[in-house]
């Protein structure tokens, strides 16, 4: 009976060793997994393909895909890339602008959306990453006065700035994934939805608008949209 409960003794102490190294094995994989996500996230590098419209050969040999619909940059903010748009919203969720699989994806346009960003109504997705990169920042859009102080920025239209577009942020709010309104791009009703249900709204004109989505977290069906105004540079 004693060689029996030392050998239950050394079975509990062994299973305790086992579980505080699986323990131990799911805290590292997910500081390895925060620390793949965050390194391969789009980095400055990428700003070297950005375009130039005073020199449209610079992007002759950029390894951006041709689904490049543009180059979004919003000032103060770490939201400096490249748009890309798919044949569907699928294509670039997890795929890079260089076409490369990546958990962090690109910025997108919706594939419903016109690629020149003619429309009335458009709208680009990004996923919400840590330290504000990709859509990330995003978030402190819903603050009034942050609003304010980084409303400016320029939308590129093409793979070699054909087009330049001033923009201006102009509202945010949260919204379900389910609005159709906002997600189904009913341009008819998306200034009287921005009116009456935007946690900032600054002003209100005719100007085509610039719709950029991201998710609150990858369990919420809630999105922050910040709404811009696109406007012909000047």
């Amino acid at each position: 009976m004693l060689k029996f409960w030392k050998r239950l003794n050394e079975l509990y102490g062994w299973s305790l060793i086992a579980v505080f190294g699986l323990v131990m094995l799911i805290g590292l994989w997910q500081v390895y997994d925060n620390y793949y996500l965050y390194t391969h996230t789009l980095d400055k590098r990428v700003l070297r393909y950005k375009p130039d419209p005073k020199k449209p050969e610079a992007t002759a040999d950029s390894p951006i895909t041709y689904d490049m619909a543009g180059w979004l940059t919003v000032d103060g903010t770490n939201i400096d890339y490249p748009v890309m748009q798919g044949k569907d919203n699928n294509s670039y969720l997890n795929t890079d602008p260089f076409g490369n699989y990546s958990l962090t994806g690109s910025i997108f346009l919706d594939s419903r959306s016109s690629p020149d960003f003619s429309d009335e109504y458009s709208v680009v997705y990004g996923h919400h990453m840590d330290y504000g990169k990709m859509f990330g920042a995003l978030d402190d859009f819903l603050n009034e006065k942050y609003l304010k102080q980084h409303s400016s920025g320029t939308l590129m239209v093409g793979r070699n700035a054909e087009k330049v577009y001033d923009i201006e942020c102009f509202a945010s709010m949260k919204v379900s994934a389910k609005e159709k309104i906002v997600f189904d791009m009913k341009q008819d009703q998306i200034r009287q939805f921005i009116h009456d249900n935007a946690v900032v709204l600054t002003q209100e004109e005719d100007s085509r608008i610039l719709a950029l989505s991201t998710c609150v977290d990858a369990n919420s069906v809630t999105r922050v949209v910040v709404f811009c105004y696109i406007r012909d540079s000047e």
